[in-house]
């Protein structure tokens, strides 16, 4: 009986104890909020050699990030990123001004994709160019890898 009458003693300053311990340790524990949030920006670019992409010979693959700064193994990744900014995400708007660069009219189409999540919308774009020079004369630096 000794034992119980001891243990029932001690569960308030046990429990008094264990609220300090909480309370100061929440102060400390708590999660800081980031400066801002963003969207998830992760793509895979290609450049492939035929009319589709899904009957086309891959040439070339690079990764591009968006978010919060502009990384991945695109060459020019921060260029690529700031275009995309400017056309708030829209392949389809991008490298079809025209240009003053002379092309040969020989058909040997090039297939450019760009697959994933561009802030933080699903991204699955194809476009086909006539030939490797009329990609080239597109400008754009998103593609331009």
């Amino acid at each position: 009986m000794r034992h119980l009458v001891k243990s029932a003693a001690a569960i308030p300053l046990l429990a008094a104890g264990a609220l300090v311990g909480l309370l100061s340790g929440t102060a400390t524990a708590a999660p800081t909020a980031p400066d801002a949030l963003h969207a998830p920006s992760a793509l895979v670019l290609t450049v492939g050699d035929g009319a589709s992409a899904a009957t086309a010979v891959p040439l070339r693959a690079v990764t591009l990030t968006c978010g919060p700064q502009a990384a991945g193994s695109h060459p020019a990744a921060a260029a690529a990123c700031g275009e995309l900014s400017a056309a708030d995400g829209n392949f389809a708007s991008i490298g079809t001004g025209g240009s003053d660069r002379f092309c040969p009219m020989v058909y040997d189409p090039v297939v450019v994709t760009a697959t994933g999540v561009y802030d933080g919308r699903r991204v699955d774009f194809e476009r086909t160019y006539g030939n490797p020079c009329e990609m080239g004369a597109s400008g754009t630096a998103v593609f331009a890898f």
